[in-house]
């Protein structure tokens, strides 16, 4: 059967005169956005249904889960946060409780308040040298599951987390079908695990229970195009089927799927024309910057995922938001995002030499500034902590609440989430208490004009005006 691609292709350029939607009318003259347009249709005779498929839809959906061989695929057009939301609404029954790694994305504390869960957190994991996120093995979460009062209804972790590190999703996955609890992983970043050897394996072939890919991070397909994998018998496709229509749009579009199922096809026949630029790519920078002293690219015997490039500053010269503006400003590369002491890029198969060449100059360019600089005296880290919960984060974010100006906010509690953007993990959830250690870390963000959201300039009459003054959301105190 022909691929999606090819018969939207096919019928613009039949004599089909479209008398629905959408209101373009497939006229490449209405905006310049004709190449989309040409694509762009709604559910037709012919065309199949997302929420129902029969045609060309399932047998693209076939295809992608041929390819990643769980039991069922399915296309997500409202990205991974779609897939997370219906991941955790099928696994757990509302009000039930979750295990979960504390670093999470906010889409899966999203989907907590929607089912009212209690969230169960794994222990927090740092590599304190670099401030991140670190993997679980699975004696680890064998231990948390033990010492729970009552049985969790799934366990949730990130691998690889947004900077490239990974979990035994094999071991764990053992761990939780020996108690019957059902494992998702938000494998967002990791779409191309399982590609090659030198590569990371697929959470899907180490049994998770249900995975969700985001091919648009690290594959060539659209940004908001993404896959959720189901495998197994502990979580009801069915269920999980009802709940992706219920956060989908029920306007799907065409052109976001025909990606997808392009880009299904592209691994299919240059899978290890990928593997095999990718690793090329990045043996060329861990090469060539192997001698850099100040500003290093960290290993993936540390970051185990090939496509994230953690550039570490080990200079208390520079921040890694300074290193990410330099990068942007005086050499022409965007970087991913900054953290305090690190910018993190990501490359892929489809990267240019050109693009890999002059980003090994500039870091190489950068450390010979820094050579002479003082080193620091510490590990350049900031140890995450993260703070004491005092009611559930449905009950808090759906409390009345009120503004608080930061320095008076010690003590109270969160009325809504703090985070940076990216990666979009929580500093703070509603229903936690604010306490000295965040209000450091926030200042912190703020002074390296990092994007957080959560904090607000002053708008309060108290405060109104005042330069400087930022404010944070508490739960109205009575």
């Amino acid at each position: 059967m022909p691929d999606i691609y090819q018969e939207l292709v096919k019928l613009s350029e039949s004599d089909m005169y479209p008398l629905h939607m959408p209101g373009h009318k497939r006229n490449l003259e209405s905006t310049p956005l004709k190449g989309a347009f040409r694509c762009d249709i709604t559910e037709i005779d012919d065309f199949d249904n997302l929420h129902d498929e029969s045609g060309i839809i399932l047998e693209a959906e076939k295809r992608a889960n041929d390819f990643y061989g769980a039991d069922e695929t399915y296309f997500l057009v409202n990205g991974s946060t779609s897939g997370v939301l219906s991941a955790v609404s099928a696994a757990v029954p509302d009000g039930g409780m979750v295990l979960a790694a504390r670093g999470s994305h906010k889409s899966f504390y999203n989907a907590a308040y929607l089912r009212h869960l209690d969230i169960e957190y794994l222990p927090v994991k740092m590599i304190d040298k670099y401030g991140i996120f670190d993997g679980y093995n699975a004696g680890e979460v064998k231990t948390a599951l033990d010492d729970l009062k009552r049985k969790p209804d799934a366990v949730f972790i990130t691998s690889p987390t947004y900077e490239g590190k990974c979990s035994d999703v094999e071991g764990i996955a053992k761990i939780c079908h020996e108690k019957k609890i059902p494992l998702i992983v938000d494998a967002a970043h990791g779409a191309h695990f399982g590609l090659g050897e030198g590569i990371p394996e697929s959470a899907v072939k180490a049994g998770a229970d249900i995975v969700i890919h985001s091919l648009h991070k690290t594959l060539p397909s659209m940004t908001q195009t993404a896959l959720i994998h189901v495998q197994g018998d502990i979580v009801s496709k069915a269920l999980l089927k009802r709940f992706l229509r219920i956060y989908q749009s029920s306007s799907p579009s065409y052109v976001l799927m025909a990606s997808i199922d392009l880009c299904i096809k592209e691994l299919l026949e240059n899978k290890d024309l990928y593997v095999r630029k990718l690793l090329e790519f990045r043996k060329r920078l861990d090469q060539g910057t192997k001698d850099c002293k100040k500003v290093r690219i960290i290993g993936t015997n540390e970051l185990e995922d090939p496509s994230k490039v953690l550039v570490f500053v080990d200079s208390g010269e520079m921040t890694g938001h300074e290193l990410y503006d330099i990068l942007r400003e005086e050499y022409g590369l965007q970087l991913e995002m900054a953290g305090e002491r690190y910018a993190l890029a990501i490359i892929t198969g489809w990267d240019k030499d050109e693009g890999i060449d002059r980003f090994l100059q500039a870091i190489c360019e950068i450390d010979k500034r820094l050579k002479k600089s003082r080193p620091l005296e510490s590990d350049g880290a900031v140890k995450s902590l993260f703070p004491k919960r005092e009611m559930p984060l449905y009950k808090a974010w759906d409390m009345e609440t009120e503004a608080v100006e930061l320095d008076k906010a010690i003590g109270r509690i969160s009325g809504d989430f703090v985070n940076l953007y990216p990666p979009g993990i929580p500093m703070i959830v509603p229903g936690e208490v604010i306490d000295e250690h965040l209000l450091d870390q926030i200042r912190g963000c703020i002074e390296q004009g990092l994007n957080i959201q959560g904090i607000s300039d002053a708008k309060t009459t108290e405060n109104k005006g005042i330069i400087g003054k930022r404010e944070i959301i508490c739960v109205k105190q009575k």
